[in-house]
């Protein structure tokens, strides 16, 4: 019994560390415990272990873990972790209602009922735009939720009425992937901020290495990532570099070219996703995995191989909105790491310091074309406005 509750405290005390007063309406039940006699509390789960201190009669405890059936591991009030005996004789456990974040969204007004079924009574309407906490999914037509008000009650799971994270794992930091190179330094030349030979040298390219060509900017300038994942510019000249690189997507109308990028991408519609997947086949995606594909298919441009070098390479393309609303179709979109549901989780972020940690691709009227978990379904077609991706955007922009 005491196991079972530890996920829920864990989960419940990283919701409290992360949410703003203004958004303490939502709350959980979590497991903690009081002390009712003086008892050892020690740095080890066994009596052998030191003493830090004795607990009082009345102090309350947070559970960390259950090492085993005779202590607990638990954290005081003042923050220190240790252990002390799970005796009866010297605790019992209360059950404590503590502030938890909202993780769903109402998209389209929806029934909020007594129980998980169409047959049991109506609460009320919920309406678009309201936070709740998912707390369970009954099965796959239902989910248990805590309205702001603290009433607890079902909603459909259809992604028609409500947009949650439940039962997602937040986007692990992307490892940085390579796109093989396509160039080879033929002898030392400056690698630059940008395409100017007035522009910052950040080293000397030495002689053998390999590197990427990405765009060819003007007669002068290639766009290259070398092998530490830096993007910067160097001389076309083939005293410097020879390259096979070609830019055929260079020929063709902007917006054809988008739209063969889009066209490539919803062929693979409904394709797993997996966290880290291959980019030498196409049987699973994660993001960055998926748009390089789709740009390589539609116009046969190789982008890198991880979102945030993609986004430093449409940064220095210099084609870039902090706006979705500025995009156009074809563009990529570049976003921080989950907050919250709620805008007010975003209020004074420094936008500019996030870490990229998803890239989607811009299909117009307000949709973009992404995977980002398995839950979701894999690759699929999302709507931005209302959603946790507007708040989560970076930025966004053309590749070429």
């Amino acid at each position: 019994m005491k196991k079972k509750f530890l996920a829920l405290l864990i989960s419940a005390a990283v919701s409290l560390s992360a949410i703003p007063y203004q958004a303490l309406a939502y709350s959980t039940t979590v497991q903690k415990v009081t002390v009712v006699n003086t008892v050892n509390f020690r740095d080890q789960p066994s009596t052998s272990g030191a003493r830090i201190r004795y607990l009082q009669p009345g102090e309350v405890l947070d559970i960390v873990s259950t090492p085993n059936d005779s202590w607990l591991q638990v954290k005081d009030s003042s923050g220190k972790v240790g252990y002390v005996s799970s005796s009866a004789s010297y605790v019992k456990f209360t059950d404590v209602k503590v502030p938890a974040q909202p993780n769903g969204k109402i998209v389209s007004s929806v029934s909020f009922r007594t129980g998980p079924s169409t047959d049991d009574s109506r609460i009320r309407y919920l309406q678009a735009g309201e936070l709740v906490l998912v707390m369970e999914q009954v099965n796959a037509y239902w989910y248990k939720v805590q309205d702001k008000n603290d009433v607890v009650g079902y909603v459909s799971t259809s992604d028609q009425y409500i947009d949650t994270d439940f039962g997602q794992a937040a986007e692990p930091e992307e490892p940085l992937f390579q796109s093989p190179p396509n160039a080879t330094i033929v002898s030392s030349v400056s690698f630059r901020t940008g395409p100017s030979t007035d522009a910052d040298r950040m080293r000397y390219l030495q002689k053998g290495e390999k590197v990427l060509v990405l765009n060819k900017t003007s007669a002068n300038w290639y766009n290259v990532q070398d092998q530490n994942g830096v993007i910067g510019y160097v001389s076309t000249s083939s005293q410097y570099i020879t390259t096979t690189f070609v830019e055929p997507y260079k020929l063709l109308d902007p917006a054809v070219a988008a739209q063969k990028v889009i066209d490539a991408g919803m062929k693979y519609l409904g394709v797993p996703y997996e966290f880290g997947s291959s980019r030498s086949d196409t049987s699973t995606f994660d993001c960055s995995d998926f748009v390089r594909q789709a740009y390589i298919d539609g116009i046969g441009q190789v982008l890198p191989g991880d979102s945030r070098s993609q986004g430093a390479y449409v940064t220095s393309v210099g084609k870039t909105t902090t706006d979705w609303h500025q995009l156009k179709k074809g563009d990529l979109l570049f976003f921080m790491s989950s907050k919250g549901y709620g805008a007010s989780n975003y209020v004074g972020i420094d936008k500019s310091k996030e870490t990229i940690t998803h890239v989607g691709l811009y299909l117009g009227d307000g949709k973009m074309l992404h995977t980002y978990s398995t839950a979701s379904g894999g690759v699929h077609v999302e709507n931005i406005a209302g959603s946790q991706w507007e708040l989560r955007f970076l930025y966004g922009g053309s590749t070429y």
